[in-house]
């Protein structure tokens, strides 16, 4: 348990993480240019790193009649490599990994492979299993790439890991990062004071609650060890407008340092939640989430349209204009970087 490694200081110091959406032509094939090109923008956005091989790249790259794991994870890889080019920088390549026993650590093995620095390991196959299996599966993993937690809510296929799986999780030393995204304030809370408790303040704490990003954010939490605040965020949110997340990050930095968080920054919160439940479709159970972070970079240039590999994954009844209504505030609220896009986009889908 080392502090001072790089990618634990990299990860503990707060970045803006991305998570990577797959990019698809009409006939729902890999669209190498745009894939290349929103991998790009993330770098010249300023991110901290990319996740990829996620729910916002779609499960379905695994499915052996698309074939995609691994041209998806060597692209992102060698797109984010040459974009820092001249001007290397931090910059940390987390791949998901999915499945039991020798799937996800094939998926470990190609990631470490391919350059990855961090496995996030999802636990939706494990549905029924008890701590210790999870746990053993976790360990397994980290014997292969440092290991990035992950917190998924119950409604798109998580299940409750409470405070005593946390602590024992925290256990486990390669762990360097949690993704926290339960979508519950109690359940965010249990995970901040189980690293906590556990002693690993070498464990970097991230959000993934898209609903709460600057109220986590923003949030010390009180815990017997003492404070602890969530560094950063690994979100599908901050898959698009990225360039304004960083500045985001920024702010909460620069507010905790001083001491004081300023009411601007709480409205840009709020701001943020209602852009995601529309984005997201919160009220249809986040069926058109793929589709809403699709529509929004496809109307920025960044995809040529909304496909996801599945033809069922589409927008939902009145999607469309919600994300009208939230877009055309957006901008005015300091969420949007359509200018910053707009500037670049052609030297993105250069070759």
């Amino acid at each position: 348990m080392d502090a001072t490694d790089p990618l634990r200081a990299h990860l503990l110091s707060g970045q803006v993480i991305p998570a990577h959406p797959l990019a698809l032509t009409e006939a729902r094939r890999l669209d190498e240019p745009y894939q290349r090109a929103l991998t790009r923008y993330y770098v010249d956005a300023g991110a901290g790193g990319i996740a990829v091989g996620v729910h916002t790249t779609q499960f379905g790259i695994r499915d052996r009649q698309h074939g995609l794991l691994e041209p998806v994870l060597a692209l992102a890889a060698e797109s984010s490599r040459h974009a820092l080019g001249a001007r290397p920088r931090p910059f940390v390549r987390v791949a998901g990994v999915c499945g039991r026993g020798d799937q996800a650590l094939r998926e470990a093995s190609l990631a470490a492979q391919l350059g990855y620095d961090a496995a996030l390991v999802s636990l939706a196959d494990f549905a029924h299993e008890d701590d210790t299996i999870m746990l053993g599966h976790v360990r397994r993993v980290a014997d292969v790439l440092p290991v990035f937690g992950f917190y998924l809510q119950p409604a798109v296929g998580g299940r409750t890991l409470d405070y005593g799986f946390w602590h024992e999780f925290a256990g486990i030393e390669r762990v360097v990062a949690v993704k926290i995204a339960p979508f519950d304030r109690y359940r965010t809370f249990d995970v901040v004071r189980a690293i906590a408790d556990a002693g690993r303040d070498d464990i970097a704490l991230y959000t993934g609650n898209d609903d709460a990003i600057v109220a986590d954010l923003v949030t010390p939490v009180a815990t017997p060890r003492g404070t602890r605040r969530i560094a950063g965020g690994l979100l599908g949110q901050w898959a698009m407008w990225t360039s304004r997340a960083v500045e985001l990050l920024g702010a909460v930095h620069a507010a905790h340092a001083s001491g004081s968080i300023p009411t601007t920054l709480l409205r840009r919160g709020a701001a943020l939640t209602d852009a995601n439940g529309a984005i997201f479709d919160a009220g249809h159970g986040f069926a058109g989430c793929l589709s809403g972070i699709h529509e929004v970079l496809r109307r920025q240039g960044l995809l040529r349209g909304t496909w996801c590999l599945d033809p069922g994954e589409m927008l939902s009844p009145g999607q469309r204009e919600s994300i009208d209504r939230v877009l055309a505030t957006a901008a005015a609220e300091g969420l949007s970087d359509d200018e910053f896009v707009a500037e670049r986009l052609d030297d993105w889908l250069r070759p």
